[in-house]
């Protein structure tokens, strides 16, 4: 996540750098709709690393009133925001209210997974009748609306790093869910935002077909792109706590500089075209360029890290 946000800063400060009088920003949200995960104590730990790093935010979560028009920053403070743009969706019949039960869904995934199927939403209420709708809705049954995927609809990106991608949407995604039963969401909403670039890992891939698949259907223009490779441990699986310190807090315990980490982050999947590995934070922004972040995955060298903390 500290790679993500660095690029994300990278670009935003760049962007001001280049064009004073634009509205370039490094804008931090909040994605805490898991209510089992998301506290206000791992909330703080991410905002601690942040400022530890020095990658402040221009725009995001405080407890001081937001003039900016584009909050609040917690997507759990944006209900009405993601009810009023599934309603929406619902009126002009692009999204539909599912009100199957847990085990309903739990059967559908196995009876799938049992004929070697890929696991997806069915779609039985897809096209219920709307006497039926309404009878569930007259009962208080409880309903998630999801998205109504349109046949043979292929989604295409234009990704800085990836180049250009495209799925099937259905085999990709399905009718995905927008609003859970509970009316949390489970996107976040770009454009209201005003977000025009998003920097992220390649696992999300997929999510951003759902998220393009949401904008085109509310004519809202889509952000640009970037999903960054992964990173590996030397044993090249996905970089995790069996490496060793992965958090900022341990890195900053183990003696490490931010400057250090920033520098060392930033060469993880990036180079400016030279053999230069020492970089101040103003020349990293100057010469960062996302179309110089490679496609294949970095491999996490503790003793290069070392070596860059002594420098």
């Amino acid at each position: 996540g500290a790679r993500t946000a660095l690029y994300n800063w990278l670009v935003a400060k760049k962007g001001q750098l280049d064009s004073p009088s634009s509205n370039a920003g490094f804008i931090l949200r909040v994605e805490d709709t898991d209510l089992a995960r998301s506290t206000k104590e791992s909330e703080e730990s991410v905002l601690n690393d942040l400022r530890w790093l020095g990658l402040l935010w221009d725009e995001g979560p405080s407890n001081k009133i937001d003039f900016s028009g584009v909050g609040p920053y917690r997507q759990s403070e944006r209900g009405n925001i993601y009810i009023q743009a599934a309603q929406k969706l619902l009126d002009e019949g692009k999204a539909y209210r599912c009100f199957c039960t847990n085990e309903e869904l739990e059967e559908m995934k196995a009876q799938q997974e049992a004929a070697g199927l890929p696991t997806r939403y069915d779609g039985r209420w897809r096209d219920a009748p709307e006497e039926e709708v309404n009878k569930m809705l007259d009962q208080g049954t409880p309903y998630t609306v999801r998205f109504k995927v349109p046949e043979n609809t292929r989604v295409v990106i234009d990704d800085v790093v990836r180049g250009t991608v495209s799925w099937d949407a259905d085999a990709t995604v399905g009718d995905y869910i927008l609003l859970r039963s509970n009316g949390v969401p489970v996107y976040f909403d770009d454009a209201l935002m005003g977000i025009t670039t998003v920097v992220r890992a390649e696992e999300h891939l997929t999510n951003t077909v759902r998220q393009a698949l949401v904008l085109d259907a509310l004519n809202a223009p889509r952000p640009k792109y970037a999903h960054c490779s992964l990173i590996l441990g030397e044993d090249k699986q996905k970089l995790s706590k069996r490496h060793g310190a992965t958090s900022c807090n341990q890195f900053k315990l183990d003696g490490f500089l931010p400057d250090a980490m920033i520098n060392y982050l930033a060469l993880l999947g990036w180079n400016d075209g030279t053999d230069n590995e020492i970089f101040t934070r103003d020349e990293l922004v100057d010469a960062f360029d996302l179309t110089r972040v490679v496609k294949s995955p970095s491999v996490f060298d503790m003793e290069k890290l070392k070596w860059v903390n002594s420098q």
